[in-house]
């Protein structure tokens, strides 16, 4: 029982929100303590809104980094409150000041994500100010906004001091969460290689994009941190390890990604073996591998030895050697490419076992592009580039501008108690993109109901104001808990937290039908504006993101044929690449999936559009397939056979991504393959022979991603 428990205790302790959680909690009892401690009750809204307003704000930065954000933090905080406290008592003024603000905070956050969280919180704050000034005044006019400036400084320096105690905690948890994403890609790979019949592997390949969206953000979340906390100098200690624990992540997606051939063909081909059934097991096994990695890194200790897949992988091997040796061997292209997914797969069971690629030794591979801006021309050249209507950011921020806008004007006219909770439910629902938009509008309803019925109930059995304070402290931390994957109890507990707070200061139950009535008019405002306020139907965006799918994946082989003649090297012209296209494939994903929450009307070829999803991530795969494979072609004229197959490659891809940025009908030629044919009988080369047989699997991906972008232009 006591080892049970103490398991629990360590899994909690490793989970993702442990550490903000516990900060919260620690910051909101300290400042119910001082407010009751002091007498000061009247205060105690202000301070705990000031807290988590801080904690909204708040990035995954080193101490040095997390002080200056800290410090850009408040003075945002102090500009915007003592701004909204000087212009409320002229409403015309205010309103202008509203809508113009409103535009440059959002469109701040176009230099960076730093800059966004920031900009974001910032408007939160200037709600909060806005509701604490629509009390009855206590002290003088700077009462209020000094208190949110006390509460978001408070949590600040805990923040500040947990940062200092804990510097390697945000790297491990994220590394944790890159490996949990890289296992569920790993697990649904696997299902790939079953070799049966009436597998619908087109689905497959929808959900694997869906998979490598997640991998791929959990990559760059990691990479923020790592560069945040290596900046120039040279990686030391832990932070050496475990930037060497991310490139080994990178590389493995590359080699999970690869498709080595056609995955029909090669169950077909297979279908009375059991090599396949094996690839399968080892990559669950893989999977499984991942996942202690995961846990290992929450809990701060070392990953298990894995014997079976070191086992499984030997008897891989065996199942190999007896395929090539029977008496009617598959053909010889199609050994030479299960021959490389054995070994690709060899690769990632070394690599999760600890062992470095020999060229990896000695090697820092240290350079991590920084996302930031590098100075302040950097930062404003970003921003100026997004100042037009064709900028997702430019509309988002026109269309929250004027929402909120309208939500000012509606409180004035109907005069509504608490009103300025329109503007709060309008700033939270309202968000870039209509499917998200619609998503966080029903979660923010549902909420709001629970929690008001949450506090109806807990008014009546603890009447009583002090009692209720552990649960306002309690609904506060239930609120970060919850709030970035369970937004519907997130919105429940923070609903609860205002009836609780509220009731310090005055009556709780005054609240509740002002706060339902607010949820709804806000909610209808943040709907009104996204229907007609630019909206940014996905299915606009397609040409230009299709377009620059297909661009990165021309770059992308272009590294990677380079290095068929240099030799393997992870440099960071390559990543940048590689990063590069999985990012565009990535937003090929996150666009198609927000299109099928738009009305139908909007939606543009649906089914078309999935099935580019999937080809486009079978090209992916084949890309990744000679970037897992890489190493120098020994024979000059193979090399040179392999140079001007690949020339052609990319100019076909190159093509194609210029026909779709420019609205042109794409060239769909069934024969695409013949140009490698010349090159492909030169050959005198395994290596080259796998090359070039990729490449003409890629020409034929790319002959199916022209038809169906022609056929979405027809539709």
């Amino acid at each position: 029982m006591l080892t049970s428990l103490a398991y629990r205790w360590r899994r909690l302790r490793g989970s993702d929100r442990y550490a903000e959680c516990l900060r919260v909690l620690l910051a909101l009892g300290g400042a119910v303590a001082w407010c009751f401690g002091t007498g000061r009750i009247d205060a105690v809204v202000s301070v705990l809104l000031g807290i988590i307003a801080c904690a909204l704000a708040e990035t995954e930065d080193h101490w040095r980094n997390r002080l200056t954000t800290l410090l850009l933090t408040l003075a945002c905080f102090a500009i915007s409150a003592f701004s909204v406290q000087w212009l409320f008592p002229y409403p015309a003024v205010f309103a202008v000041g509203l809508t113009l603000s409103t535009f440059a905070l959002v469109m701040l956050g176009a230099a960076s994500e730093r800059y966004a969280t920031v900009a974001g919180a910032t408007l939160l704050l200037a709600v909060y100010t806005m509701i604490g000034a629509d009390q009855p005044q206590v002290g003088s006019w700077w009462y209020q906004p000094s208190l949110l400036l006390a509460g978001a400084a408070w949590y600040g320096a805990l923040s500040l001091l947990w940062s200092v105690l804990a510097p390697q905690q945000a790297v491990r948890l994220s590394l944790a969460r890159l490996f949990d994403a890289l296992a569920d890609y790993l697990e649904g790979k696997a299902a790939m290689f079953t070799p049966v019949h009436g597998v619908d592997r087109e689905a497959m390949q929808w959900s694997l994009a869906m998979q490598n969206e997640r991998v791929v953000d959990a990559l760059n979340d990691t990479r923020l941190v790592l560069v945040d906390r290596i900046g120039a100098r040279r990686p030391r200690g832990a932070t050496a390890e475990r930037l060497q624990l991310y490139l080994i992540a990178q590389d493995i997606h590359e080699r999970i990604s690869s498709a080595h051939y056609p995955y029909d063909e090669l169950a077909e081909a297979l279908f009375h073996s059991d090599v396949l059934f094996r690839c399968e097991h080892l990559l669950r096994l893989e999977a499984r591998t991942c996942r202690q990695r995961a846990d290992a890194l929450r809990m701060h200790t070392t990953p298990a030895a894995n014997a079976t897949s070191e086992a499984t992988m030997a008897d891989l091997s065996s199942a190999l050697d007896a395929l090539r040796e029977q008496s009617h061997p598959p053909a010889a292209h199609l050994l030479r490419a299960v021959d490389a997914l054995v070994r690709n797969i060899g690769a990632i069971q070394q690599q999760l076992a600890g062992q470095v690629p020999h060229e990896w030794r000695g090697r820092q591979a240290g350079l991590l592009q920084d996302p930031g801006p590098q100075s302040l021309r950097d930062g404003w050249d970003r921003i100026r580039i997004q100042l037009t209507p064709r900028s997702f950011r430019f509309r988002h921020a026109l269309r929250l501008s004027l929402a909120l806008l309208a939500g000012y004007v509606v409180l004035h006219v109907m005069h509504p108690r608490h009103g300025y909770w329109i503007l709060l439910t309008t700033l939270l629902v309202c968000q870039p993109s209509y499917g998200a938009t619609r998503l966080r509008l029903m979660q923010r309803v549902a909420g709001t109901v629970a929690g008001l019925v949450l506090g109806w109930v807990t008014l009546k059995l603890l009447p009583f104001g002090p009692w209720q304070m552990p649960l306002v402290v309690f609904s506060g931390v239930v609120f970060f808990a919850a709030r970035h994957r369970r937004y519907t109890i997130a919105t429940a507990a923070i609903t609860l937290f205002v009836v609780l707070c509220f009731n310090q200061v005055g009556s709780g139950y005054d609240v509740m039908l002002p706060r339902l009535l607010d949820t709804l008019i806000g909610t209808a405002i943040a709907a009104l504006a996204m229907r007609l306020v630019l909206p940014d139907w996905q299915g606009r965006r397609f040409d230009e993101v299709l377009a620059d799918t297909v661009r990165s994946d021309a770059r992308y082989l272009e590294r990677i044929l380079a290095q068929y003649t240099t030799g393997r090297r992870d440099d960071l012209d390559y990543r940048i690449a590689r990063r590069d296209a999985h990012n565009a494939n990535a937003a090929l994903s996150a666009v198609l999936a927000n299109m099928l929450r738009e009305p139908g009307q909007h939606q543009r070829g649906t089914e078309t559009l999935l099935r580019f999803l999937s080809a486009a991530h079978a090209l992916l795969g084949q890309l990744s397939a000679l970037g897992a494979n890489r190493q120098v072609i020994a024979s000059p004229a193979a090399r040179d056979a392999v140079a001007h197959a690949g020339t052609a490659t990319v100019n076909a891809l190159a093509q194609l991504g210029d026909a779709l940025a420019n609205g042109l009908t794409a060239q769909a030629t069934t024969d695409d393959t013949v140009l490698l044919e010349p090159f492909i009988a030169s050959a005198d080369d395994d290596t080259a022979r796998l090359v070039l047989g990729q490449l003409s699997q890629m020409l034929v991906q790319r002959h199916r991603l022209a038809e169906l972008a022609n056929a979405l232009s027809a539709s």
